[in-house]
């Protein structure tokens, strides 16, 4: 008997998506996450123009990764027209990416992720039980916003950060008072991981897959890298991105999909913590090592665990980085050295591994390639669903049980799709 599931909008994810799928026996018929947002066509704004207009035009692309794109789209421009980038502008970038990972970690993990595990249709209706977690998770991505308000100018579509500098470093009280809130914060999160990970995952839609993540340098863990990390051992420079994650496209959806090796695969936290988690310090690592098992190279449920060891993570990190900026001396503003080239910079976004390529002539922009994490993501988005689907329906689950599944999948991932806020429609025929 043939059964069809519809998920018109998909509810707590960034964006405007939806699901179908058609179910004929022991097959699936048909599966796609569909995309209803338009091409942004980022890409072809950048082209001609200066590089201080392409570091403001391309974090536009999103508003909840806006500092992530601009530290690409800053490593890109720098790499391709040799900018240096001194001591100070580097730790500073470094913690205002650390901003981000918390406003958006928390962001998914209290309000979007966790009210399907604890049984309640959104967070609000989380406050009667968990009123501490909900109230103090809120502040936890009302912190991240501040990083990024001070070191950014603003927390969405900032300013201050561009290619060679900052246009101001945070004084000194700043940088205090952001290290006081991670310190304060710490015993919170690991308090609250322990609730996530403490959550009965279920294993209908097991099946191992590949991750890949940035390769920070010196062996340590972090958000950046000139190479890319793959779980299968596989370790490339970051300009070779292109012929190996392979792009394409599928009629369902605006957004582009990508393969490796043929196959789908998976970028995000739980990549992070698969392909370099070995790397963690401190309380971070404790964690890492107390939850960590060999069911997360193969259920992306446990994704919403790696983001809370990152965030944990973020707040042991953010105290040192304070440290390091107050001793060092406020520098001049770097310079390109010359007005040609190609530069890729290649970050991790909260959502994953993100491409910013540029290539110049005379200080323009002739080629602009951006990918962002989602575009990596969907087709093991497909995979695992494709899974569940069959496995739930051969177990005898109606079609509001699967949509409801299958959406978790979807959830998990923290796909970059705005909020929609409407119910799932189940059709059979």
């Amino acid at each position: 008997m043939m059964k069809k599931i519809t998920v018109d909008h998909l509810a707590r994810v960034e964006g405007d998506g939806g699901i179908y799928v058609e179910i004929d026996g022991d097959k699936i018929k048909k599966l796609e996450v569909r995309i209803f947002e338009g091409p942004r066509l980022i890409e072809a704004l950048a082209i001609g123009k200066l590089p201080e207009e392409v570091i403001s035009i391309t974090p536009r692309i999103c508003a909840i990764c806006t500092v992530s794109h601009k530290n690409a789209s800053i490593r890109a421009i720098e790499r391709a027209l040799k900018t240096n980038e001194n001591e100070k502008t580097y730790y500073a970038r470094e913690l205002m990416h650390m901003g981000e990972m918390i406003e958006s970690h928390s962001l998914h993990i209290f309000a979007l992720a966790l009210p399907d595990y604890l049984g309640y249709p959104n967070v609000i209706a989380m406050v009667e039980k968990y009123a501490d977690v909900v109230t103090k998770a809120l502040n936890l991505k009302k912190y991240g916003n501040k990083i990024m308000q001070i070191l950014n100018g603003k927390f969405i579509h900032g300013e201050n950060a561009t290619a060679g500098g900052f246009g101001k470093f945070p004084e000194r009280s700043e940088l205090l008072e952001i290290k006081k809130e991670a310190e304060e914060s710490l015993a919170f999160m690991c308090a609250a991981t322990d609730i996530v990970g403490g959550l009965e995952l279920p294993d209908h839609l097991e099946e191992k897959t590949v991750f890949v993540c940035c390769n920070p340098a010196d062996k340590k863990f972090g958000f950046w890298g000139e190479e890319l990390i793959f779980s299968d051992g596989t370790v490339l420079p970051s300009t070779k991105y292109k012929e190996n994650l392979i792009e394409r496209v599928v009629p369902h959806s605006f957004a582009k999909r990508s393969l490796y090796k043929g196959k789908p695969f998976s970028v995000g936290a739980l990549a992070r913590l698969n392909c370099i988690g070995d790397r963690l310090k401190g309380e971070a690592a404790k964690y890492y090592k107390k939850y960590k098992n060999e069911r997360w190279l193969k259920n992306p449920l446990y994704n919403n665990l790696a983001q809370a060891i990152e965030i944990i993570y973020c707040l042991e990190r953010i105290p040192k980085l304070v440290d390091i900026l107050l001793k060092l001396p406020d520098p001049k503003f770097e310079k390109a050295t010359r007005k040609k080239g190609r530069g890729v910079g290649t970050v991790e976004a909260p959502r994953g591994l993100l491409v910013h390529d540029y290539s110049f002539e005379d200080g323009y922009v002739t080629d602009a390639n951006i990918i962002a994490p989602t575009a990596y993501n969907l087709d093991d988005i497909e995979k695992y669903m494709a899974n569940s689907a069959l496995s739930l329906n051969k177990a005898g689950k109606n079609e509001k049980e699967i949509a409801f599944e299958l959406e978790k999948i979807a959830r998990a991932y923290d796909p970059c799709i705005s909020c929609a806020t409407h119910l799932v429609k189940v059709v059979k025929k």
